[in-house]
């Protein structure tokens, strides 16, 4: 019995004492795996790039556009615009030009766009540049050196900013059927043409993000639509009512990229949602339908940053009264929306305090720098 006890409690021993190097092992282990290099403009782990969007009403900061984003909160570390090379199509009454609203105040149905404006006012200064370009029913077009000149004419504008860090989304929400209704295989070979073409003419201050819908693709799907490693510096991805649908973040982990939250704003799914896409009311200046609108979207926003802090890196929301522009007033997304933060106190307070933190990075004199050089 004594001998059997003796031989139990050098089991133990050996056990307890084996324990440490397991662990050690472990961590060793974890310690030698490689951190993945940061991609072009992204922010060291655990900080994100607060961006915001997306017309001149929603951004503000203009002696024309005096109540947006700008006008009510600390600067973001960028603002978003949107403009296409789909000339001859038909939006809302307007006549696509191509690049519209780059240079020239455009309204296509969206409220105005005006790159150029925004660009030329002391209140943009020290501020990336986020560009939705789309070319629906043009990526044929596009691919097949059709729009060359409407290319290059974007390289122009890109390189006369000189080191202003831009974020090219091109052919955003790619996967968007049936609004954006995109040919895979021809916007494959399009988005590819765009990228060669701005890099042969000297463009370095672009990093090119691929945005899928969020909610369509699964990672087959995805895989199916991916450009490729080197076309790719960010991938991103939509954020709206369907956000538990959401699995760019795991695809952006296999392609070892980081992801652009690259469009969100408050939408809380009906019961058509699934099916129609149908979202509840949602004014931010009803404190009722502000407050759950801060439990049912905003809460699990500000979780998806907290919880992928190693791939999201940026995030865009938009400040936008969609209701009051014609093509979202019969949008069954976005047609009962209302996103304009400062229109609730109790939104603000919390916005504020969260985008407070040190992780979010905002608008400061040496923002360029630290994007270039990754800090």
């Amino acid at each position: 019995m004594k001998k059997l006890l003796i031989l139990i409690l050098a089991i133990l021993a050996f056990g307890c004492k084996q324990q440490p190097d397991a662990e050690q092992a472990v961590e060793s282990t974890q310690e030698e795996t490689p951190k993945r290099k940061l991609a072009k403009f992204e922010p060291k782990d655990g900080e994100v790039l607060l961006f915001v969007g997306q017309e001149l009403e929603a951004v503000g900061g203009l002696e024309a556009f005096n109540d947006g984003y700008l006008d009510h909160f600390d600067r973001p570390a960028g603002w978003t615009t949107y403009s296409n090379i789909n000339p001859g199509e038909n939006s809302f009454g307007r006549t696509q030009e191509g690049l519209d609203g780059l240079f020239d105040t455009h309204d296509w149905g969206d409220n105005d766009y005006n790159a150029t404006m925004q660009l030329n006012s002391p209140n943009y200064e020290n501020m990336a540049l986020a560009i939705g370009l789309q070319f629906v029913n043009h990526e044929e077009k596009v691919a097949d050196g059709t729009h060359d000149a409407h290319i290059n004419k974007l390289a122009d504008f890109l390189l006369s900013l000189g080191k202003r860090p831009v974020f090219l989304r091109i052919a955003y929400e790619f996967d968007g059927d049936p609004w954006n209704h995109y040919n895979r295989e021809t916007t494959i070979k399009a988005y590819k043409r765009i990228v060669d073409m701005l890099r042969a003419k000297g463009v370095e201050n672009t990093a090119y993000v691929w945005q899928s819908t969020g909610f369509i693709s699964g990672q087959e799907h995805l895989e199916g639509w991916y450009p490729g490693d080197d076309y790719v510096d960010w991938c991103g991805v939509s954020f709206f009512n369907r956000w538990k649908e959401i699995e760019m973040f795991e695809f952006a982990r296999k392609k070892s990229k980081p992801v652009f939250i690259a469009e969100a704003t408050p939408t809380i799914s009906d019961y058509g949602g699934k099916l129609y896409g149908l979202t509840k009311e949602t004014q931010l200046s009803d404190p009722i339908q502000a407050e759950e609108a801060w439990e049912k979207w905003f809460i699990p926003f500000f979780s998806a940053i907290d919880d992928n802090p190693d791939v999201v890196k940026a995030v865009h929301y938009i400040n936008c009264h969609w209701d009051s522009h014609p093509m979202w007033v019969n949008n069954p997304t976005f047609k009962g929306i209302d996103a304009r933060l400062h229109l609730s106190d109790s939104i603000s307070e919390r916005w504020r305090k969260i985008t407070s933190q040190s992780k979010y990075i905002k608008s400061t004199a040496d923002l360029y720098e630290k994007l270039y050089n990754n800090n």
